[in-house]
C-alpha cells in the first residue's frame, strides 16, 4: 500500500509522499502537502508520549524535517517512516533536555503516555494490568509495539523509525504481543492475530 492510498492524495493530485519529499528538496512548496497529510499523526505520536509539549514538539519536528528534506533517500524507506524517525529524534532530544531520561513506568507523574491507553480500553479493570505489562516490556519492544499500535505504522516502517532490520522488528513485535496476549484478553490494534 502506498502512502497515498493510506493517507489519501493531497491537493497536488496523485503525488506520493516520497515524490513530494524528493521534490521538496528543489521546491519548498512541495513540502506543504506533507505537513497537511501527516501533522495529525505526528501530533498524536507526541501527545501520547509528552502531552504538555506536543504542540511544540510537532513544530520542532516539522522544522527539522524541512531542514533535513534534502537528505531523504527513497531507497531506504517510505517518507512516513522517515518523518516518524525525525519525530522520534525530536522526542529523544526533548527528554534529554527536560530530565536526561525517558519517562519511567506509568504512574510516575511526568507526561504519562499510558493515560491515553486507559481512555481507549473497553474494560477499566484491564487497564492497570495492561499498563504494568507495557512497563515490563523491554524498551525496544515497547517502542515498536506502540509505533505499530498507536501510530499504525507497519512493522517495516516501525523498523525504519528505530533503525533496525525489518526481520528484527517483526521478532520483537511477536515477543511483545505474545507477552501481552498471555495476560490481557484484548486484541491489540495492529495485531494480526
Amino acid at each position: 500500500m502506498t502512502s497515498v492510498e493510506r493517507d489519501g492524495p493531497g491537493t497536488d493530485g496523485a503525488a506520493t509522499d516520497e515524490e513530494l519529499l524528493i521534490r521538496a528538496a528543489r521546491d519548498a512548496s512541495a513540502f506543504e502537502p506533507l505537513v497537511r497529510r501527516h501533522s495529525a499523526a505526528l501530533h498524536g505520536y507526541f501527545a501520547r508520549r509528552a502531552p504538555q509539549a506536543a504542540d511544540d514538539l510537532l513544530s520542532e519536528a516539522w522544522l527539522q524535517a524541512y531542514t533535513a528534506r534534502r537528505g531523504f533517500d527513497a531507497g531506504r524507506g517510505l517518507a512516513r517512516a522517515w518523518l516518524f524517525g525525525v519525530a522520534r529524534n525530536v522526542l529523544s532530544a526533548h527528554w534529554r533536555r527536560t530530565d536526561r531520561q525517558r519517562p519511567g513506568p506509568p504512574g510516575e507523574g511526568r507526561d504519562d503516555p499510558w493515560e491515553a491507553v486507559d481512555a481507549r480500553l473497553d474494560a477499566a479493570s484491564v487497564a492497570p494490568r495492561l499498563r504494568a505489562l507495557l512497563a515490563e516490556l523491554p524498551p525496544e519492544e515497547r517502542e515498536l509495539l506502540l509505533l505499530v499500535a498507536w501510530e499504525q505504522l507497519t512493522p517495516g516502517e516501525a523498523a525504519a523509525v528505530v533503525g533496525i532490520p525489518a526481520g528484527t522488528a517483526r521478532s520483537r513485535l511477536h515477543r511483545a504481543r505474545r507477552r501481552l496476549r498471555a495476560d490481557v484478553p484484548l486484541k491489540l490494534t495492529g495485531d494480526p492475530a
